[in-house]
């Protein structure tokens, strides 16, 4: 088994990369997702975005100043 360990500001940044590839705001995705409104890329992006903000802060939800990212 591989473990990959990230700090918090590694995670930050590739969750700021990932939105900049997706071409969307993180309320754009979301709002997409919700209704199924995603390319194959965008919802691989949206899973791990939502993966990042779990391993942040326990929750999907992201903390208030990511979500202006």
């Amino acid at each position: 088994m591989t473990v990959i360990r990230h700090t918090p500001a590694e995670l930050r940044e590739q969750r700021a990369r990932l939105l900049n590839e997706s071409g969307l705001t993180y309320d754009e995705l979301r709002d997409r997702a919700a209704v199924w409104a995603l390319s194959l890329e965008q919802i691989d992006i949206w899973h791990t975005i939502q993966g990042i903000d779990y391993l942040l802060t326990g929750t999907t939800q992201p903390d208030t100043e990511e979500t202006a990212s």
